[in-house]
C-alpha cells in the first residue's frame, strides 16, 4: 500500500468498489460505455494488478475509493495499461500522476519488454512516463466489436 496526503493505493483487490468502478467504466469512460457489471467483475478477476486509489488510509479509517487502474499482463514480456480513471471531484490533484508513478515503478512489472495503453485525451500524462505513440502503427492489429455489451 502506498500513502500520501490523505489518499492511499492499494493492489488488494478486496478493497475495490465493483459498483463505483463498474458506474464509471459504463456510464462516463468513452471506451466502455454500457460495460455490464459481470464483465467489470471478470476483467478484474482475471487481471494480475489493479490499482485502487482511494481517499483515506485503506483498512484503517473510513475510505472510499476514488480512482481506479488495471494492468493486463503475462509479468515477463508484456503489458497493457488499460480502464484508468480518477473521479471528476478528485481531479487536478496529482492523483494520476502518483497512480502513474506507483504503476511504473511496481516490482511485478519490472523488466516489462513492451508496456501498451490507448488513450483519446491524455497523451500528456502518459508521456510523463515514456510512453510515446507507436512509430509503427501499420505493425499492430485490432479486432474490435461494434457494440460488445448489447445482446
Amino acid at each position: 500500500m502506498w500513502i500520501n496526503n490523505g489518499f492511499s493505493i492499494s493492489t488488494n483487490k478486496d478493497y475495490l468498489d465493483l459498483s463505483l468502478i463498474h458506474n464509471f467504466l459504463s456510464k462516463e469512460a468513452y471506451w466502455s460505455k454500457g460495460i455490464p457489471k459481470q464483465t467489470v467483475k471478470k476483467a478484474i478477476e482475471n487481471s494480475l494488478l489493479c490499482f485502487g486509489v482511494y481517499k483515506g488510509e485503506v483498512g484503517k479509517d473510513v475510505f472510499e475509493q476514488v480512482g481506479f487502474a488495471r494492468i493486463i499482463t503475462d509479468s515477463a514480456t508484456f503489458a497493457y495499461l488499460c480502464d484508468v480513471f480518477i473521479l471528476p471531484e478528485y481531479r487536478k490533484l496529482g492523483l494520476s500522476k502518483w497512480l502513474m508513478n506507483t504503476i511504473i515503478s511496481h516490482s511485478d512489472l519490472k523488466g516489462i519488454r513492451r508496456f501498451m495503453l490507448a488513450t483519446n485525451d491524455a497523451h500528456s500524462l502518459y508521456n510523463q512516463y515514456g510512453f510515446e505513440q507507436n512509430v509503427n502503427p501499420e505493425l499492430f492489429m485490432q479486432k474490435v466489436l461494434k457494440n460488445p455489451y448489447k445482446e
